[in-house]
């Protein structure tokens, strides 16, 4: 069916000013064209959309549920101009970030925080699997991902990794968990307390399960989360403690109501800016990446 936004268009009036004839005034125009129109409306939807009620006319349910989407659409028809004087005045600085699944979402916060001061700053951030977003990062419709490892090597993709971040992990957990005790005894105190970790799909994960057998612990694992965001909620709402990268434990708005268990300086994690050769020279890239060697990542 192809739409006549110009027959909507006329219905969507009719319904705005209450009746036909106002329409027809506002419009300029004869009430018979504006019905006729409206008629046509009706005939490519093969629904009736308003019926006589008394001197004028009202909605039926067709016709409601299509004045709601006629509304959405004008409404936003509206708007556009706006939109087109703000870009043409206050040209935006877009930047589209990948976050591979697994990433500590607090390290990709610490890394992004140089550019968050931008003016008129448009952060876009896509999160996904690695191959997904490298995908998307080679047809330019990504300017950076964030990954826990570095691209894999693919001479089609002619794509570039850089270290950013290696941090120690810290393991937190709820105060009614973590007491003096259990901090005195870390990390064994890791065998008898409830353990969430992120899933397999983090490259995290395997630096973990090789330290706990180094240290000979063999953890009760009652969750596992893709989302490091979700993972350290889940934990402050009491379900268990968990390994945080100590980059983002200043995060007061992550850490409030969490006490520090232990740190593993042996397990680092790491987060790899991964580009092509055109989005390096993306400014706010180039910021990111220069606070970050700054930094001594």
């Amino acid at each position: 069916m192809n739409l006549n936004y110009r027959h909507l268009y006329y219905f969507w009036l009719v319904c705005k000013e209450g009746g036909f004839t106002r329409a027809a005034e506002r419009l300029d125009m004869a009430v018979q064209t504006i019905s006729a129109q409206v008629r046509e409306l009706e005939k490519s939807l093969g629904h009736q959309l308003l019926k006589p009620a008394g001197r004028g006319v009202a909605l039926t349910e067709a016709g409601q549920a299509a004045f709601a989407k006629a509304d959405e659409i004008f409404q936003i028809g509206q708007s556009i101009g706006e939109h087109v004087r703000e870009a043409a005045t206050q040209p935006v600085q877009r930047l589209a970030v990948g976050l591979v699944d697994g990433i500590s979402k607090q390290a990709a916060h610490a890394l992004l925080a140089p550019v968050l001061d931008e003016p008129q700053l448009r952060l876009v951030c896509h999160e996904g699997e690695q191959g997904q977003l490298l995908a998307e990062l080679a047809m330019h419709q990504l300017d950076l991902v964030l990954a826990g490892q570095p691209a894999p090597s693919n001479p089609n993709l002619r794509l570039a990794s850089e270290r950013l971040l290696a941090a120690p992990v810290q393991w937190h957990g709820p105060a009614g968990l973590v007491r003096a005790a259990e901090v005195a005894r870390f990390p064994q105190c890791l065998n008898e307390l409830p353990v969430l970790l992120p899933t397999a799909h983090s490259p995290l994960r395997p630096r973990l399960e090789q330290w706990f057998d180094a240290q000979g612990l063999a953890p009760r694992v009652v969750g596992e989360f893709e989302d490091s965001a979700l993972l350290s909620l889940f934990a402050a709402r009491g379900l268990g403690v968990f390994p945080l990268s100590a980059a983002g434990a200043d995060d007061v708005a992550i850490t409030r109501g969490l006490k520090l268990l232990g740190e593993t300086p042996e397990v680092l994690d790491e987060v790899h800016a991964i580009r092509t050769r055109r989005s390096q020279h993306h400014p706010l890239v180039q910021r990111v990446m220069q606070a970050a060697r700054a930094a001594g990542g």
